[in-house]
This record gives C-alpha cells, sequence and structure tokens, in this order.
C-alpha cells in the first residue's frame, strides 16, 4: 500500500471512507498482479 499516497498518512475522519480506499487499493494490487490492468 505505500504507492497509495492517501493512504499513507490517514486524512479521512470517517472510517467508512478510510475501509473503502484500503478496499479499493487492495483490488487495484490484485488486478494488476493477475495482469489486467498494465498488461
Amino acid at each position: 500500500f505505500n504507492r497509495f499516497r492517501k493512504l499513507l498518512v490517514r486524512f479521512e475522519k470517517l472510517l467508512s471512507s478510510h475501509m473503502a480506499l484500503t478496499h479499493l487499493a487492495a483490488a487495484i494490487i490484485a488486478l494488476r498482479k493477475i495482469g489486467i490492468i498494465y498488461g
């Protein structure tokens, strides 16, 4: 998660928005791993 600058320091006040960003970052990492994004 180090490449996602918004997640390095928690700026969101709500836990739900922070968790949503964390899940989005995890999904992007997983999709990159299986090669859908960036070939």
